[in-house]
């Protein structure tokens, strides 16, 4: 069996509100929609709430207006959330045509193989979104919990991760992490969900571009006929025609066969330049093996927070002077010394 969520063509664009409210409001978006670009309809029939108190969805009721939904618009395809195997034997008996596992639950295996044993030769689609925290093994495990399960049709979905510092985004969107994933599994469908990851609309423009010019395989969007009194995550919400307009000005990449001789060369110039910064990092840490001796024969302590503070402090004003972005370079320098005061306890 084909995995649907794989194409190569242009990409798989599912749109929908966050929360399916009524009969009313799913067809008003369903109808607002441009169908040659939207095949796939997502709402939200089960919310999974931080705190008690909000609105948690209209269940089985739902169900129930995606049933007609799908009467009424028989070339379109309908996804939604499950979190427990009673929420996947409810879509199967109302034909809904796939369903994503959320990140909440994506990092508990135990909730993650309840649902597998219910999905358990249903060949129903799943999409997989990445877990809370940027554990990589936690999000393939999940995946592959699923392709266990006799799905054939899986992909995988980027909403960020929750994370301490979230640079102003609502979850930090973390790119490395995706790219690894999809190093590692390099036939697996991946799609983004910038709307998770912006939680304001007016960075969505920005993060569906990223995605595209990363290759994500398709994008999530959420779409409401009336964001702001939307029930749940109405500042991330976008009305249809703001939708419409952002999508008209993405650029979506394509693979080419043949490659220019400038790219060709530009890109032989990267892997020299990367060869060059790993052998000086090799020097780098052959010194601090050196340093280490010194320090030892003085009885000094590895790790001298002063100096490093100084050394951190100066790399700082050298990336601002080269127009590098500093945080960048406190996040590699950071990597760097660590590696260096791992060097310098080591024994060997």
């Amino acid at each position: 069996m084909h995995n649907i969520f794989k194409t190569n063509e242009s990409p798989i664009i599912i749109a929908g509100p966050c929360s399916v409210e009524s009969l009313s409001q799913m067809r008003q978006v369903i109808q607002a929609l441009p169908h040659n670009e939207v095949a796939w309809i997502r709402g939200g029939i089960w919310k999974p709430r931080t705190r008690p108190g909000g609105f948690e969805g209209k269940g089985k009721e739902a169900l129930q207006w995606i049933s007609d939904l799908k009467r009424e618009f028989p070339a379109l395809r309908f996804c939604t959330e499950v979190a427990q195997p009673e929420h996947v034997e409810l879509c199967l008996q109302h034909g809904v045509d796939a369903v994503w596992i959320g990140s909440r639950t994506t990092g508990n295996p135990f909730s993650v193989g309840e649902i597998c044993n219910a999905l358990q030769n249903t060949h129903l689609p799943v999409l997989v979104k990445n877990p809370m925290t940027p554990d990589i093994n936690l999000w393939i495990g999940a995946i592959e919990r699923v392709s266990k399960a006799g799905i054939e049709s899986v992909a995988a979905v980027h909403r960020g991760f929750s994370l301490y510092n979230n640079l102003g985004y609502r979850n930090n969107p973390l790119w490395e992490v995706p790219i690894e994933l999809k190093r590692q599994l390099p036939d697996l469908p991946l799609l983004c969900d910038p709307s998770h990851i912006g939680g304001k609309r007016e960075l969505l423009h920005q993060l569906m571009q990223t995605a595209m010019d990363l290759h994500f395989d398709g994008l999530m969007i959420e779409v409401h006929p009336s964001p702001d009194s939307a029930l749940t995550d109405a500042d991330q919400q976008l009305t249809p025609e703001d939708f419409f307009a952002i999508l008209k000005k993405l650029s979506f990449r394509k693979d080419s066969e043949s490659t220019p001789f400038e790219l060709k060369h530009l890109r032989e110039q990267i892997d020299l330049i990367d060869a060059q910064l790993i052998h000086l990092l090799s020097e780098r840490l052959e010194t601090s093996k050196k340093i280490a001796e010194v320090k030892g024969q003085n009885n000094m302590a590895v790790y001298q927070p002063k100096r490093w503070e100084e050394v951190l402090e100066r790399k700082l004003a050298l990336a601002q002077e080269h127009g590098i972005d500093p945080s960048f370079v406190k996040d590699l320098y950071e990597k760097i010394h660590a590696e260096s005061v791992k060097v310098q306890l080591s024994k060997d």
